[in-house]
């Protein structure tokens, strides 16, 4: 009876791990795939850009160009939703006079392709090319990850110069943020993109902010603050008492974010 009963049980694991491995990207990117409507917004200056990746894709992303001499942030966001999600920070940002270029993944939004660390790395190179077609300077070039989007935004920042670095609610590796998730399965093992941030922060010189959540229970806020630790200087923090993986905005997130850039970018 014993026997059998761990014959069951190691099956049922063998199953649930195995499944977990076939079916990871699906866990792990959950796009809106329905087409985002820029006009809709009503945002001033929104327009609706095509960026053309290495590997042949044209994505489709919003983007506010900046008033001349003003920085441009390029926005990479989380493994959740679309573009259309984030446009009220594109509403802030726009109004305070900074420009911004908010990269939609491949895969989401309407876009063709299907989405893995290395496709949206590929595409967030694209973004920064076409900023540069636009004339932005590195000098005036500002990265901000939000959550999974803090992956692409280091491994960028730690291959391009940029005037500075935006992280909100990261995590060293992917494979430690998934391993809190699932404690029972061997991550490390199975994971297939693993955005090893903590390998790539010390690289980055630019001027760094990391914010996150004190009550964040999808990204451990225990993950920013090592990453915090290990990356370069100069490098600033705010972890918001009250704040959870999604509503950094509510408390205060975005003022945050614009003193940030104002202090650092010339």
């Amino acid at each position: 009876m014993l026997a059998t009963v761990t014959l069951v049980v190691v099956a049922g694991y063998a199953v649930i791990v195995g499944g977990l491995y076939l079916f990871q990207r699906s866990l792990l990117y959950v796009p809106d795939r329905a087409r985002p409507d820029a006009a809709a917004t009503g945002i001033a200056g929104l327009s609706e850009v095509t960026l053309a990746t290495a590997d042949g894709l044209q994505l489709l992303s919003w983007y506010v160009a900046p008033p001349p001499g003003r920085p441009l942030v390029v926005y990479f966001h989380g493994n959740g939703g679309s573009v259309a999600g984030r446009s009220e920070r594109v509403r802030r940002l726009a109004r305070e006079g900074v420009g911004i270029l908010l990269l939609e993944y491949r895969g989401y939004g309407g876009n063709p392709g299907t989405p893995t660390e290395a496709g949206l790395v590929a595409d967030a190179r694209a973004a920064l090319d076409f900023a540069k077609s636009q004339g932005i300077d590195q000098t005036r070039l500002v990265l901000w990850g939000e959550s999974l989007g803090t992956g692409v935004a280091v491994a960028m920042a730690s291959e391009r110069k940029v005037a500075a670095v935006i992280l909100e609610a990261p995590y060293t590796t992917l494979v430690a943020a998934a391993q809190r998730a699932y404690p029972f399965v061997p991550v490390n093992l199975l994971l297939k993109d693993r955005f090893e941030s903590l390998s790539r922060i010390a690289s980055i010189h630019a001027p760094l902010l990391i914010a996150h959540g004190e009550r964040d229970t999808v990204v451990p806020t225990d993950l920013g603050r090592a990453l915090f630790a290990a990356a370069s200087e100069p490098k600033e923090s705010w972890f918001a008492p009250l704040g959870t993986h999604t509503d950094l905005s509510q408390h205060g997130l975005l003022d945050i974010a614009l003193d940030f850039i104002r202090r650092r970018v010339p």
